[in-house]
């Protein structure tokens, strides 16, 4: 037994190697599979740089259309991330091993895998065919796709609840509501907060990606001059996505370090 403990010590870099001759292998299989043309590339900068000229002065003249864009995609994103969080959390619980039924795991994990596996884009569509064109269908759509995000983020925060304060409620009789309520909870609510902060300012993004199927917001806006061929204009909305998305990014931060401070 010592042997084969000083054998493994002697020559530890061996596992390291074919770790990264593995790694190697595994990348140089996948840019296999991208085919990628790096002729094709050095060639298409010129074109790289004709897109780019068009995109720039910014044409200010719709700053007040993307405001008023940007404010839909704000509270899309706000009802989206509230309906989706609220929804997530019976998954979440339903899902964690350390509190769930075995047969109850695998139909919540299940449910969320389903949610996960449906493209932002495809819900965008469906819910533009259930109510039409405009910012109901985004909302609807980023709630659900908050679901699959969310829930299996709570999942894991519940998962990480010290098992010691679990079993010695449940030692003293509680119930598994009282369980949740005394046990669980206060350890959750800070990282499920923090979590919620993220997924608002994620979907923000993603809102305006759903634009481009009619979902309402500033990326409406932005395919729409896209399509147009007014580039200027659809710079304008970039600018102001990315100093809103810049500004709650820095507010969400600090209010995760608050939370995390708890």
């Amino acid at each position: 037994m010592k042997n084969i403990e000083r054998f493994r010590k002697q020559y530890s870099w061996v596992s390291s190697l074919l770790i990264l001759c593995f790694v190697i292998v595994i990348y140089s299989w996948a840019l296999q599979g991208l085919r990628v043309d790096f002729a094709l590339l050095k060639n298409s900068l010129p074109y790289i740089q004709d897109f780019v000229s068009r995109l720039f002065p910014p044409n200010l003249q719709v700053l007040d259309i993307a405001i008023k864009a940007l404010i839909e995609t704000v509270q899309m994103s706000l009802w989206g991330t509230t309906i989706g969080a609220i929804l997530s959390l019976p998954i979440a619980i339903a899902s964690a091993r350390n509190i769930a039924p075995p047969g109850l795991q695998v139909l919540a994990n299940l449910l969320q895998n389903a949610v996960r596996s449906v493209p932002s884009i495809v819900l965008g569509l469906l819910f533009v065919a259930a109510t039409g064109l405009g910012a109901p269908a985004g909302t609807l759509a980023l709630s659900i796709y908050t679901i699959g995000y969310l829930g299996k983020f709570y999942q894991e925060a519940i998962e990480a609840v010290d098992p010691h304060t679990i079993e010695s409620l449940r030692v003293i009789g509680a119930s598994r509501i009282q369980i949740a309520q005394y046990g669980i909870l206060p350890q959750v609510m800070p990282l499920g907060l923090g979590y919620t902060l993220w997924m608002f300012e994620y979907n923000i993004r993603a809102a305006s990606v759903l634009g481009v199927v009619g979902a309402g917001g500033i990326g409406f806006q932005l395919k729409s001059y896209i399509d147009g061929f007014e580039y200027t204009k659809a710079t304008t909305m970039m600018l102001v996505l990315l100093v809103v998305v810049t500004v709650i990014d820095a507010l969400s931060s600090e209010l995760r370090h608050r939370l995390d401070s708890l």
